[in-house]
């Protein structure tokens, strides 16, 4: 690294298209909300005036006969209007594209600025594996463990090249073909570990853009409030027409909020139990593999392995009841 000390850089300098299209998409999406917020639209006057009484209507509007008769007279459209109005106001209500735009827009926006195409290259297989993940389930791994152990035991590490044959899980027969290959312990370890630490932090890139789009849509629901809030103010000339645009002014905030507590924080949430799952499994691989090495018993290595899954277990409780 080139900070102060003189030393050229080996890696090549390049262009960052993400952030650059992140950075004019968000401001773009900005000034869309800013120029086109338009204000929610006024209900159609039959609609207010049939709550109203006889007097009351005389009194605003003058005689009934008369306003009846231009009642008459309005086309049959308005009227279908009308029945629009009364089933799809409240819908309508909570729709707004300039606020879409700004919300949803603005906070993938920021998330290209935030992350590589190679990390959006895998934001497929993260919702993937929230929606169907792949099962890990400890007592198998266990038991395959158990299995290679006796074998080790009764015919030596040899036998268990033919053994690992019919294995399907990629980790533990390659783990276990270091012990085959008559690998030095300490090799063997530093390697499991760095396959441990691999793991974590191949996962912990996609939760932590889960966890940035969390924190980025309430931001960009904020933004778009303030937006609503300047063009609300900048015409106060009709107090009935404030709450309505305050309504609109608020709708990123609500945007914002279902981004982030319904879809990005869930889901990094699950991401992480997945983790948890597979790093579990994978520990219980290394352990197993290294207590074969060192020729332990294997009901020994069963009540170890057997131990580190109460352990984990204990662990996740505390901390929720911590959390709690």
């Amino acid at each position: 690294m080139d900070e102060g000390g003189g030393k050229k850089k080996s890696g090549k300098k390049a262009i960052d298209i993400m952030t650059i299209i992140g950075l004019l998409l968000g401001l773009g999406l900005i000034l869309f909300g800013i120029s086109f917020t338009t204000p929610p639209d006024e209900p159609i006057a039959p609609v207010r005036e049939m709550y109203l009484t006889d007097e009351e209507f005389n009194e605003a509007y003058g005689d009934w006969e008369e306003s009846h008769a231009r009642w008459e007279q309005i086309e049959m459209p308005q009227f279908e209007q009308l029945g629009a109005f009364r089933v799809s106001n409240f819908v309508d209500s909570f729709v707004d594209v300039p606020s879409i735009a700004i919300t949803i827009g603005g906070c993938f926006a920021a998330l290209m600025v935030a992350f590589p195409i190679s990390t959006w290259a895998k934001f497929p297989k993260l919702v993937g594996i929230c929606f169907m993940p792949n099962k890990y389930n400890p007592q198998d791994y266990i038991e395959q463990i158990i299995d290679f152990a006796k074998e080790a035991r009764v015919k030596g590490l040899l036998s268990l090249e033919d053994k690992l044959a019919g294995t399907s899980d990629q980790f533990l027969k390659s783990s276990l073909m270091l012990v085959v290959d008559s690998v030095e312990p300490e090799k063997v370890h530093a390697l499991l570990e760095a396959e441990l630490d691999k793991l974590d932090e191949r996962h912990g890139i996609g939760k932590n853009f889960m966890d940035m789009g969390a924190a980025f849509a309430p931001g960009f629901g904020m933004i778009g409030t303030l937006i609503g809030l300047v063009n609300m103010l900048k015409d106060m000339s009709d107090p009935n027409s404030i709450g309505p645009a305050m309504a609109v002014a608020l709708l990123t905030t609500l945007y914002g909020s279902f981004l982030a507590n319904l879809i990005f924080s869930p889901m990094a949430n699950k991401l992480q139990v997945r983790h948890d799952e597979e790093y579990l499994c994978l520990e219980l691989i290394c352990q197993g593999v290294e207590a074969i090495q060192a020729g332990e018993n294997p009901k020994f290595i069963e009540e170890k392995l057997n131990l580190l899954v109460t352990q984990k277990k204990k662990g996740k409780k505390s901390k929720g009841g911590d959390e709690g």
